[in-house]
C-alpha cells in the first residue's frame, strides 16, 4: 500500500526512518514546487536517488576530478550511442580508464548528494510506492539511512551559516589577496582547487561545475574564504532573461524524465521549453527521440528537421534522424544522414549495418549485400547482430542468391534461435524455394515470441489466402495488423477483399479507407471506394 502525505506535516528524516526500520523496498518520490526527486530503498537501505532538474555530472565529476581526461569522456559518450542500454560508467571500466573502486565511489558521491539535496526540501509532497525499483540498467549501492541523516543534519546547519554570506549560487566573487601567496595559511583541498577559479567572473554555479566539487563542499570552501577575508562578493550574474532561465530549468526537467521513462512528463517540459524558445534545438533533439522509440517516425523527422542548422549535429543525432528518415521511406536523406555520421565515427561498425537496411529498404539488394559484408569484416570475430542476420536474409534474397538466403538465416538461428525477425524472413525464402510446410513451421515458431512479430501473421495469413482458408486468413491478419496497425496497405486491402466476399460491406469499406490512409497515391483502391460507396448507396 502506498504512504503519501505533506513534507510540512511530516519531516523527509522521519520518513526515511521509518522506511528504515522498517526494511522497507521501494521508491520514494518528492516534489517541491517545479523539482521531483526519488530515493530508492531495498530492505530499508537506500540503494539508488536522483533529483529530476540536476543535471547528471558523473562524467563529468570524473573529468574535473582528473580520474580521467576528456578524450577517454567523449569516447565513451561515442559507445555508448552505439550500445543502448549500457551505462557511462559501464563503457569507461570495460575500457580501461576507468576502475571500478572510483566508479563506485563517483557513484556513491552522485547518490549521496541527491539525498542531501532533497533532505533541505521542507514543503512539498512525498509517496511511497512499495517494490519499485530503479531501472535494471543503473549502478546501484547500499548505503544506510542513519549515516545520511547525521551528515545530511550537519548539512543542513552549516549551509544555514553559508548562505548569509552566500544567498545565490549566482553571486560573483574575487580575491582580495590570493591565499596562496602567503605562507602559514592552512587552506583545505576544496580551497585549494577553487582559489585559481575565483576570478571576479565566474559565479558560485560556476566554481561547482570547473572545480568537480560538489554545491555543498564548493559553498563550504568558500565561506571559509570569505570568512578569512581573501574572497568578495563583486557581483552577481545578470540571466540574460526571465524566460531564458526558464527554459533551462523546462530542459533539465525534461530531460530528467526522459532518462526516467517518464516520456509524458518529458514531452510536457519539453513543449514548455519550447514555447519561450521556438528554436531550442536540445529540446526538439529530445522531442525526435520520444517520437522515435513510439515509433511515431514521421513525427521525429519533423523534430529534427526543426533543429536548425545552428545546431552541433552529434554522432548520436545523425543515426536517430537517419533511423527516423529510414522509417518513412525518405532513403536518399537516411543516407546522406549516415554519411555525416561516418565522418564523426568512421570506425562503428553498426554504420555499415544501418546502411545496409536503408540501401535494401530502397531496393538495392546488391549494394546492401555490400554494407552487410563490411559490416562483418568490421566486426570480426565480435558477435554479429540479429538484425544482420534479419536483414541479410533479404539482401541476398533480393539479390538472387536464395542459397546464400537460407544459409545466412539458419547461423542466425543457430546464434539466435527465437529472433522473431530472421525466423519471419528464414522462413520466406523456404516459401520462395517450395517449401510451404517448413516456412509455415518457422511462422509459427515467430508467433509465439515476445515482443509479438506482426509479420508472421502476415504471412500465415497470405498463406490460408493462397489455400483458400479465408476465415483463418482473416484471422492471421487481424492478429497483425493489432500488433502493428501501420503494418502496410496490403493486408487492409486483403480483409477488405474478405469482408466484401461475405458481403459485409461496411467492413470492406472501413478497411480500404484505413489502407488509403497509409497510402494516398492508391488511385485504383480510390476508385473501389468510390464504386463501393455508389454500390451501397443504391
Amino acid at each position: 500500500m502506498a504512504i503519501e502525505g505533506s513534507l510540512a506535516d511530516v519531516s523527509l528524516a522521519d520518513i526515511s526512518q521509518l522506511l528504515s526500520l522498517g526494511g522497507k523496498t521501494g521508491c520514494l518520490s518528492l516534489t517541491a514546487e517545479a523539482n521531483s526527486g526519488y530515493i530508492y530503498f531495498e530492505d530499508g537501505r537506500v540503494t539508488y536517488a536522483y533529483v529530476v532538474n540536476r543535471p547528471d555530472r558523473l562524467g563529468e565529476l570524473l573529468v574535473k576530478n582528473e580520474v580521467i581526461d576528456r578524450d577517454q569522456l567523449s569516447a565513451a559518450m561515442v559507445k555508448q550511442t552505439q550500445r543502448r542500454g549500457k551505462r557511462l560508467g559501464e563503457l569507461l571500466v570495460e575500457g580501461g580508464a576507468l576502475s571500478q573502486e572510483d566508479l563506485d565511489k563517483y557513484i556513491s558521491i552522485q547518490i549521496e548528494e541527491a539525498v542531501y539535496h532533497v533532505f533541505q526540501w521542507s514543503q512539498g509532497t512525498f509517496e511511497f510506492q512499495p517494490e519499485v525499483m530503479p531501472d535494471e540498467n543503473v549502478t546501484r549501492v547500499s548505503l544506510r539511512i542513519d549515516a545520511l541523516l547525521m551528515e545530511g543534519a550537519v548539512r543542513v546547519d552549516e549551509w544555514s551559516l553559508i548562505e548569509k554570506k552566500i544567498s545565490s549560487m549566482d553571486l560573483v566573487f574575487a580575491l582580495e589577496r590570493d591565499p596562496l601567496q602567503e605562507e602559514a595559511i592552512d587552506l583545505t583541498e576544496a580551497q585549494q582547487r577553487i582559489i585559481p577559479l575565483i576570478d571576479g567572473k565566474r559565479s558560485v554555479t560556476d566554481l561547482v561545475d570547473h572545480s568537480g566539487l560538489v554545491e555543498f563542499d564548493t559553498g563550504k570552501a568558500l565561506y571559509g574564504l570569505i570568512q578569512a577575508g581573501f574572497a568578495v562578493q563583486v557581483g552577481k550574474r545578470a540571466a540574460d532573461s526571465q524566460a531564458k532561465g526558464s527554459v533551462e530549468e523546462y530542459l533539465n526537467l525534461g530531460v530528467g524524465f526522459y532518462r526516467s521513462g517518464m516520456m509524458e512528463d518529458s514531452i510536457r517540459e519539453l513543449k514548455k521549453a519550447l514555447e519561450l524558445d521556438a528554436d531550442s534545438a536540445q529540446a526538439r533533439a529530445y522531442l525526435g527521440l520520444i517520437s522515435l522509440k513510439a515509433g511515431r517516425a514521421q513525427e521525429a523527422s519533423v523534430h529534427f528537421d526543426e533543429m536548425g542548422e545552428a545546431v552541433e549535429m552529434t554522432y548520436a543525432l545523425h543515426r536517430n534522424r537517419a533511423l527516423a528518415l529510414e522509417r518513412i521511406g525518405r532513403y536518399d536523406e537516411a543516407l546522406a544522414a549516415l554519411a555525416e555520421a561516418e565522418k564523426l565515427n568512421a570506425d562503428d561498425p553498426g554504420l555499415l549495418l544501418a546502411r545496409g537496411i536503408v540501401q535494401l529498404k530502397s531496393g538495392d539488394g546488391a549494394a546492401a549485400m555490400g554494407s552487410f559484408k563490411g559490416y562483418q569484416d568490421k566486426v570480426g570475430e565480435g558477435t554479429l547482430s540479429p538484425m544482420f542476420f534479419a536483414f541479410a536474409v533479404l539482401a541476398a534474397g533480393i539479390a538472387g542468391d536464395m542459397d546464400l538466403a537460407l544459409e545466412i538465416g539458419r547461423e542466425g538461428l543457430r546464434q539466435y534461435a527465437d529472433d522473431g525477425a530472421i525466423l519471419v524472413n528464414t522462413g520466406a525464402v523456404l516459401e520462395h524455394r517450395g517449401e510451404n510446410e517448413a516456412a509455415q513451421g518457422y511462422y509459427e515458431r515467430a508467433i509465439k515470441q515476445e515482443p509479438v512479430v506482426p509479420q508472421a501473421h502476415k504471412a500465415l495469413g497470405d498463406q490460408a489466402l493462397r489455400s483458400g482458408d479465408k476465415a483463418r486468413a482473416k484471422a492471421q491478419y487481424e492478429l497483425a495488423v493489432k500488433a502493428d496497425p501501420r503494418l502496410g496497405e496490403d493486408v487492409y486491402i486483403k480483409l477488405g477483399a474478405i469482408a466484401l466476399e461475405n458481403s459485409e460491406t461496411a467492413e470492406a469499406g472501413a478497411m480500404w479507407r484505413r489502407a488509403l490512409e497509409l497510402n494516398p497515391e492508391n488511385h485504383t483502391l480510390q476508385a473501389k471506394l468510390e464504386q463501393l460507396g455508389a454500390s451501397a448507396g443504391a
